[in-house]
């Protein structure tokens, strides 16, 4: 036994085979050592005999039963003597067995220890080797950059500079024969307007100068104050590139004659003899308006109004502009009629009284003059006023409770010219008759010598307000903005020979066709008729696009830190948070911007703009639609910023994880984050943001009153967190396009949104091709409740979906400026009244511009935070109020922008199966 304990404290024999044995087997072996123990003190026991006695014999137990047995040993001193022996084994044996458990214990806690420390190594391995997978990623990264910087062959692009002229320009630019026959080319003087100037416009102000007449009041204030507005006003007239001179609307019943008209255009300081670089306004209100500069020798300025002479219209020079009969600016979506229903009351209205002589074979049309005329020309005209009335009274007859038409007025407008149809009743009663019809005729003066007249010009407006789509019958009639507006997808003009097929082709019209052309007349009078401030601004967008100079940059908002500048945050120190997988999910690279301002000159995208949603009066940096080089360019000297997979061999997931690839250059992504009130919960999400792949920086918006506190101490990220400041407290901070945000990507996060990085990698890259869209996880759709005859906003599971959840979704940061700064005022109002309702206004938009639904990515639908605090959407109220966003949303915009998708998007080997030797693109995506 001695022998046996010293072997078991023998360290340098049996602690290294203990290491290795399973804590089972040592327990079998001390089982069975603990039964030889006892066989083995049950065998001594049993064995007992008196001195001398022969071995022989019975020894399997004592026989104290045997009568006559020799009692020597059972004697008092023996019995207690071999009790005492046996104790003491026994205790012996138990202490033995302690001090084995004790080292089993010890040595069972040090493998334990030992196993924790090899998995930690192991870890550590992993982590070792992800980090310098992802260095030489990195590495290679920087190869690139340098090889693309080396060879030089992309210019760096900025926002254009400001490059002013200093007094006038000595060049001569030779003057045409007459002033009929002017052109850009032949009267403007461009080195005034250097493509770099800005382009600075000096305004005349008429109370310093001898005025003709008094200009009507509210064309005189409501255009002062949109010029004051222009991001081009400049007040020194040695600078500028046009000078603007408002002339009229003159105030009633005042008549100015041409020789005044010319003597005042020569005393304007700056006319210089011909009136270079001048633009002339005669801005109509009323039915009085009239083209003032008829027979006026204007020289070589440019003539703006409603109204023009054929003689007097120069085109491609002069302007024609619609009448200024809506406020001085502000949103009018009020005062429109809503989309639906696309087939209404009336298919086709006119309503009007000819004023002139029709040839007598019309007597029988009611309210016109029986009156004889010899004049072939007037007699030719006359012939066909007089066929389509015809056609329209044969239209009438035809679908008489479709078709509304009417030759005589009980009462006229004023304002007509001879050979037109007058306008009649009242602005209201003609509102009501619009309103109830889908298409709206307007018949072209048949005085040919008028390229546009007043009445002309009234109809198409109230028209184009009402939602009426127009039908022009006659094409020798000037449009407004014709240059740039694409007339056609929003009006149908047709020559008056077609005036006995016209409703033939109306019929063909099916209702898709129809909701386009009146969708795309209401942007046209929103975005150019509506207001004052929308004429002026369009103005100077004409002018600025003839000469290539392109628009005034968008405005940035300020990213205002919640810390001074003294301050220095305490950093989060010693725990870091796990990743949630062991992928490659791509490079982590240092941050870098977008490119920016690099289509400033880009003519044709110029004219494009004024099809766009805000984007022709606003220089954006960046594009949502982003031009895409055919396949085999950017192996062909266009390569720069590109990352083909595996070089353009392609690949699997391994090959997949090490470069963007793609359609379009490398980029990254800026999170803006949204938080009030919920400080760990926010550095909860920052430490989940660690080693993210393809992020450029952090963006909080602290939407709190009250600064974080000092004690805080944020988490190091390895990317730049920015914790801004608001002005107050509103769920429209989210969408505010702050200067600190240098890339075109955003992910729109909530700070309770749990989404792993695998997860966000993927919807980046699925946004790379899908730029214009919103991309992100959370679906909702609106529903329609036939009873109510309303929407509904509707958070069910559901097949369809039409709306993704800007709590955790990849918008353009095009987006964030047309949400902010056009965008009508009224949705963000309501957003701040309920404190609710950002992520559909922002949806409404993105669809309404794109005419597409959202695209949802992986299956996740709604996030779980059981940490934190209560939240606005469980407010029993949310739903109600988003119900009513819905609807009133959709009164803004005039119609429900928002469309239905059926599919969802995962990547390219989700669910299929591979070789072993093949990665998927990500693991559980």
């Amino acid at each position: 036994m001695m022998d046996c304990r010293r072997r078991l404290a023998g360290k340098q024999g049996f602690f290294p085979w203990l290491q290795q044995v399973k804590l089972s087997r040592l327990v079998i072996i001390i089982f069975v050592v603990f039964i030889c123990i006892f066989l083995i003190v049950h065998h001594f026991l049993s064995d007992l005999s008196p001195v001398g006695e022969s071995p022989a014999g019975h020894r399997s137990r004592l026989k104290l039963d045997h009568y006559g047995e020799d009692e020597r040993l059972f004697t008092a001193p023996n019995l207690s003597d071999e009790i005492r022996k046996l104790s003491k084994i026994k205790a012996s044996v138990n202490n033995e067995l302690r001090e084995m458990e004790s080292k089993r214990q010890t040595l069972q806690t040090q493998i334990s220890r030992y196993q924790m420390e090899l998995e930690h190594l192991h870890n550590v391995k992993d982590t070792l080797e992800r980090e310098i997978k992802l260095t030489k990623l990195n590495l290679d990264q920087l190869k690139i950059q340098k090889e693309e910087l080396d060879e030089k062959y992309v210019p760096i692009l900025r926002a254009p500079q400001k490059i002013l002229l200093g007094q006038e320009s000595g060049v001569d630019v030779s003057p045409p024969n007459t002033s009929s026959n002017c052109r850009m080319f032949s009267c403007f003087d461009y080195s005034r307007c250097s493509l770099l100037s800005g382009f600075p416009v000096y305004v005349y102000d008429l109370k310093q100068l001898r005025t003709l007449s008094s200009v009507e009041d509210f064309i005189n204030s409501s255009v002062s104050l949109a010029f004051k507005k222009s991001p081009y006003l400049t007040s020194d007239p040695s600078k500028a590139c046009i000078f603007i001179v408002v002339i009229g609307q003159f105030q009633e019943m005042q008549v100015v004659s041409t020789k005044d008209m010319e003597s005042f255009l020569h005393s304007l300081p700056y006319w210089h003899g011909d009136g270079r670089n001048h633009i002339l306004i005669n801005m109509m209100r009323n039915y009085k308006s009239t083209d003032i500069f008829a027979n006026v020798k204007t020289d070589r300025a440019i003539v703006v109004q409603s109204t023009f002479l054929d003689t007097i219209f120069r085109p491609k020079f002069d302007i024609v502009i619609p009448p200024a009969l809506g406020n001085a600016n502000g949103d009018v979506w009020q005062d429109l009629p809503l989309v639906s229903p696309i087939r209404r009351k009336y298919f086709l209205s006119f309503l009007g009284q000819y004023k002139g002589i029709i040839a007598q074979n019309s007597a029988k049309i009611e309210g016109v003059e029986k009156v004889s005329q010899d004049l072939s020309e007037n007699n030719m005209l006359s012939s066909i006023e007089s066929a389509i009335v015809s056609s329209l009274k044969d239209i009438k007859i035809a679908d008489s409770n479709e078709i509304l038409t009417q030759f005589s007025c009980d009462s006229v407008a004023p304002g007509a010219i001879n050979g037109e149809w007058s306008m009649c009743s009242t602005e209201m009663q003609r509102k009501e008759t619009l309103t109830q019809s889908t298409f709206s005729l307007i018949i072209a003066p048949s005085n040919i010598s008028y390229v546009s007249s007043t009445i002309f010009q009234l109809r198409l407006y109230e028209s184009l307000k009402y939602g009426a789509i127009p039908v022009i019958l006659g094409e020798h009639v000037q449009l407004p903005y014709s240059e740039v507006l694409e007339w056609k997808e929003a009006v149908i003009i047709l020559p008056k020979a077609r005036s006995a097929e016209f409703y033939f082709l109306l019929r063909t019209y099916t209702d898709n066709n129809i909701a386009a052309m009146r969708l795309k007349g209401r942007f046209l009078f929103e975005n150019y008729f509506s207001s004052t401030l929308k004429i002026v601004n369009s103005l100077l967008a004409i002018l600025r696009t003839r000469l290539s100079i392109p628009a005034a940059p968008i405005h940035d908002v300020p990213s205002v830190s919640v810390f001074n500048d003294s301050f220095v945050p305490l950093a989060l120190e010693g725990f870091e948070v796990n990743p949630e997988t062991d992928e490659t999910l791509g490079p982590v690279e240092s941050p870098f911007p977008s490119m920016i301002f690099k289509e400033n000159f880009t003519q044709f995208l110029s004219y494009q703009s004024w099809n766009k949603m805000g984007q022709v009066f606003n220089m954006f940096p960046y594009d949502a639609e982003e031009k895409i080089l055919p396949s085999e360019a950017k192996f062909f000297g266009s390569g720069f910023g590109f990352r083909p997979i595996g070089k353009g061999w392609g690949g699997a997931g391994k090959e997949f994880s090490e470069a963007l690839g793609g359609n379009l250059v490398r980029e990254q992504f800026t999170i803006v984050m949204l938080t009030y009130k919920r400080e760990q919960v926010l550095i909860n999400a920052l430490q989940r943001l660690k080693g993210l792949p393809f992020l450029n920086r952090v963006i909080v918006v602290w939407n709190n009153p009250t600064p974080p506190s000092a004690l805080i101490r944020w988490p190091e990220i390895g990317v730049p967190v920015k914790v801004l400041k608001m002005e107050k407290n509103s769920l429209n901070n989210r969408f505010l396009p702050f200067s600190s945000i240098e890339t075109e990507a955003i992910l729109s996060i909530d700070d309770d949104a749990h989404l792993r990085h695998d997860e966000i990698v993927f919807a980046f890259r699925v946004w790379r091709e899908e730029r214009d869209r919103i991309v992100g996880f959370p679906g909702r759709y609106h529903a329609w409740d036939a009873q109510s005859k309303a929407w509904y906003y509707n958070a069910n599971y559901s097949c369809e979906l039409s709306m993704v959840l800007t709590g955790a979704a990849f918008f353009h940061k095009n987006y964030a400026y047309l949400y902010t700064h056009i965008m009508p005022q009224a949705i963000r109002d309501k957003v701040d009244e309920y404190i609710n309702c950002e992520d559909i206004a922002m949806n409404f938009l993105v669809s309404h511009i794109t005419r597409k639904p959202p695209m949802k990515v992986t299956s996740r639908w709604t996030f779980r935070c059981p940490g934190c605090p209560e939240t606005l959407s469980s407010d029993i109220e949310h739903f109600t109020e988003r119900h009513k966003c819905i609807n009133f949303f959709v009164q803004v915009y005039g119609y429900m922008p928002l469309l239905y998708t059926q599919y969802r998007v995962d990547s390219v080997l989700f669910k299929t199966r591979l070789p072993v030797e093949k990665q998927k693109c990500f693991k559980f995506i």
